[in-house]
Formats: structure tokens, C-alpha cells, sequence
């Protein structure tokens, strides 16, 4: 059975003195709690990892980046390499989001790229593909999502990297208060499902865990984590405060 995820992307927010504040009281928040099959993962701004790492270290907690460079080194001014984060035993990375891709027109070749780094570090990937609410309304979101997941995966083993994580993020859902029901995003999931079993087979698809991102919230996390294909959330808004990311640990937990 596929552990449920709950991954906060703190983005640009939180200084150096709130984040160690939250990673120190969710610690302690957690201490009394058996967690059963779920993975609390946070990825804070960068220059923060190190400090976080060491506060979590005792703990469930996985800390992680919001991106990575995909390049190996060199004269690349504000990259970070995927070599760096192993250097600092970063637990995973996000690549592909909405912002990245929009904001810095990030490409599905340059996204492989970046997940072909992660796996030659033995870094945790999540990778990130949606449609906007022009596709979704052009009824082209199954086209967009499969365009996405065969740029980012071409040529790549999956098999030998289960522990690979896929985000499905309807880019019109993010940050805008809009949610996709339960019933629309395990759709996108159980298509994404199917993709998978069908480019790397039964026990890969089985194995990697689908989340879904776009204004979760303790209010509607138990209903998507009903649906079969769904196995967590990438979270903004709502976990960057301690009370309402544990309240979803909660829910989540088995």
C-alpha cells in the first residue's frame, strides 16, 4: 500500500526565525503521535535547508527544495545543483511547478533534465505537470497532462526509482481559492495512473504516489484522499501555518 504524502511548499514566505518556529513546533506537535503511512515532507526557501535539516533531524520530518538546477555545475549565477542539495542530505525536490514553468517558461525537456540530475544524486523528485483554465476549457487537459508526462519521463527508468512522486496541479486551482472536486482531480490521477502503467507497467504504477496541489486545505483534504488514485497533497497557503498543516497529518493519517 502506497504511503499518503503531505508535502508543504512554502515558496517565498517565511523569514529564517518563523521557519525554524515551525519546524521546531511541529516536531515537538508530532512527538506523541504514531504516524501510520504518512510522509510529512516541507520545502522552505533554500538558504533555510541546512538549519531546518539539523532542527529535523531526530524527527519524521523530511525537509527539501522548491527546485534544482539542471545543470551539475559551472557559471550558472542562483542555481542550485542537485549535487549541492545531496551535499546537504536534502530529502527530495520539487521540479516542473506552475510558477517555474510560467514564470520561467520552463520547458518538459529542461524539467527532464533537471529530474535526470536528481536521479544521478539519489534525490527524491516531484514532478509537477497541469493543465491551465484556457486547456481545461478548450477540454484538452487529458492532451496537456500526457504531453507534460512523456516530455518530462522520456527515456528515463522509472522502475528504478519508485520512490518518484508525480503532482498533478491544475494551474487554475493554485492560489486562487478554486479547488477541482474530488471527482475532477481523480480523474486527472487515475489518467496519470493508467499512463504509468502502461509506459513502465503494474508494480511502478502501483508504487508512486500521485498528489494533488491546488488550494488543499484541511476543509476538503479527507474527500481527495477518498479517491482511489489520490495520495496526498502538495500544499501551499495552508501550510505555512503549523496548526492547519498537522490538522491534514491528521486527517491523513492511517
Amino acid at each position: 500500500m502506497r504511503n499518503r504524502i503531505i508535502a508543504g511548499n512554502w515558496k517565498m514566505n517565511h523569514n529564517l526565525e518563523e521557519a525554524k518556529s515551525f519546524i521546531s513546533e511541529l516536531t515537538s506537535s508530532i512527538a506523541d503521535i504514531k504516524i501510520n503511512g504518512v510522509e510529512l515532507l516541507i520545502a522552505p526557501a533554500s538558504l533555510f535547508l541546512i538549519p531546518l535539516k539539523e532542527l529535523s533531524t531526530n524527527s519524521v520530518v523530511k525537509i527539501g527544495s522548491q527546485d534544482v538546477s539542471s545543470q551539475e555545475k559551472g557559471a550558472f549565477t542562483g542555481e542550485i545543483s542537485a549535487g549541492m542539495l545531496k551535499s546537504i542530505s536534502s530529502d527530495f525536490s520539487i521540479i516542473g511547478h506552475s510558477e517555474r514553468r510560467s514564470y520561467h517558461k520552463e520547458s518538459d525537456s529542461l524539467i527532464r533534465e533537471k529530474l535526470i540530475k536528481l536521479y544521478e544524486n539519489d534525490i527524491r523528485p516531484i514532478v509537477c505537470v497541469g493543465e491551465t483554465l484556457e486547456q481545461r476549457e478548450a477540454a484538452i487537459t487529458e492532451e496537456i497532462v500526457l504531453t507534460q508526462l512523456e516530455g518530462c519521463f522520456k527515456d528515463i527508468d522509472v522502475p528504478q526509482h519508485l520512490d518518484t512522486v508525480i503532482a498533478y496541479e491544475p494551474v487554475w486551482a493554485i492560489g486562487t481559492g478554486k479547488t477541482a472536486s474530488p471527482e475532477q482531480a481523480e480523474e486527472v490521477h487515475a489518467l496519470i495512473r493508467k499512463w504509468i502503467t502502461d509506459k513502465y507497467g503494474v508494480k511502478c504504477a502501483q508504487a508512486i504516489c500521485i498528489l494533488y496541489g491546488g488550494s488543499v486545505k484541511p476543509a476538503n483534504i479527507a474527500e481527495l484522499l477518498s479517491k482511489e488514485n489520490i495520495d496526498g497533497g502538495l500544499i501551499g497557503g495552508a501550510a505555512l501555518k503549523v496548526d492547519s498543516y498537522l490538522e491534514m497529518v491528521k486527517i491523513a493519517n492511517k
